[in-house]
């Protein structure tokens, strides 16, 4: 039993040696294991360290980035406001500008308006524009003037015209003109402020008036027309200027078209216009006569001729004044017929208990017409055409 129970005990301490060592193994395989796992979260622990500070890194880069970005924004926002006020002043400056502009604008259109009304006053007072209707012009001498010996021929001819305006007032509808023989009576009849006229079974009112009238000129016109020269019109243009003046000499130097010998001769290519001038006097005189003349160009054409003249305007006289012997009766009412009250108006104011007086002419219009009267030096006169 003895031998039994120690071959026991020594199976049991094998039985458990062999547990010891495989617990052994297995807690050298778990260490093996666990060191593995504790180089690789070491790796995985200085991988994140190095990570940890590249980021760092990466972040003091940023942080500075920012920073000198930050740092620009305040340069450029205040190099922007300080624009900003620049450009601010700046344009203060030129709203006061303008302003200031604005207002010189206004004083010179003002005064503009004023030198524009003064001007218009002016020219209603020396204005000179008439329309002077064609005239037939009688010649009953001839005024010689002393010239040397064998230049008579040479001399232009001249004349001297007399320009008299005669003056005129605008007769409105409702209004007459009356011309007395006598200046006091129109004196008296100006002195009343308003006449009652009988006109039938009813009495009517009319004011007189003085006349005011536009102002008339008077003025002579010099003219010399030349003996010798001939303006040449309607010249084609159809080869070179020197080449033109050869043709036109030519043209005009024939005595069996009623040219004669030429001078000189000009031409202007750009107006299509010359001026030819003839040795002797008179054969200008006789082309003129003709008015167109045949020229040989290229072929022949036909242009047109004329005289060359001078004029000077001299003496030029303005007048205004008012008619002494006549007067102006306004506000007169249509309440009969225009003739009737015409031979009203004459008979009202011829009587001498009315401060009349004898009438040489008068002239009444009724509503709506308008006539210009006229005005002569000796006696007033009227023209009746409208």
């Amino acid at each position: 039993m003895a031998e039994v129970f120690g071959s026991r005990s020594l199976n049991d301490k094998k039985e458990g040696g062999l547990d010891k060592d495989g617990e052994l193994k297995e807690a050298k395989r778990e260490l093996e294991a666990w060191k593995a796992k504790f180089e690789k979260a070491d790796d995985t622990k200085a991988r994140l360290i190095l990570d940890k500070l590249g980021e760092d890194d990466a972040k003091s880069k940023a942080q500075q980035e920012m920073n000198v970005c930050v740092k620009n924004q305040q340069k450029t926002q205040d190099e922007f406001n300080q624009s900003m006020k620049t450009v601010q002043d700046e344009i203060q400056k030129l709203t006061r500008y303008n302003q200031d502009l604005l207002g010189k604008l206004k004083r010179c259109q003002a005064e503009l308006e004023a030198k524009k009304t003064e001007s218009c006053k002016l020219q209603q007072k020396f204005k000179i524009y008439a329309q002077i209707p064609d005239t037939e012009v009688k010649f009953i001498s001839q005024h010689k003037e002393p010239r040397e010996e064998g230049d008579e021929d040479s001399q232009p001819i001249r004349g001297v015209f007399t320009i008299s305006q005669r003056a005129a007032v605008l007769l409105q509808g409702g209004q007459a003109l009356i011309t007395f023989e006598e200046e006091k009576v129109a004196r008296q009849i100006l002195k009343i402020a308003k006449c009652s006229v009988s006109c039938e079974n009813s009495s009517l009112d009319v004011k007189p008036r003085r006349i005011t009238m536009d102002p008339a000129v008077k003025f002579e016109v010099h003219l010399d027309v030349s003996r010798k020269e001939l303006k040449v019109s309607n010249v084609p243009d159809v080869m070179p200027e020197e080449r033109m003046k050869d043709r036109l000499e030519i043209s005009f130097s024939r005595p069996s078209r009623g040219g004669g010998e030429v001078e000189k001769v000009e031409y202007d290519k750009n107006t299509g216009t010359g001026r030819v001038t003839f040795l002797q006097p008179g054969v200008a005189e006789r082309l003129v006569m003709r008015g167109r003349y045949n020229v040989e160009l290229d072929a022949e054409v036909n242009v047109q001729v004329g005289p060359i003249y001078e004029y000077q305007l001299r003496r030029f006289q303005t007048f205004c004044g008012c008619p002494k012997r006549t007067i102006l009766l306004d506000d007169i009412q249509d309440m009969v017929d225009e003739e009737d009250l015409q031979d009203h108006l004459e008979i009202h104011f011829q009587k001498p208990s009315n401060s009349g007086g004898e009438i040489e002419s008068i002239k009444y219009i009724a509503k709506p017409k308008v006539l210009q009267a006229f005005f002569c030096e000796s006696t007033e006169e009227k023209d009746d055409s409208l």
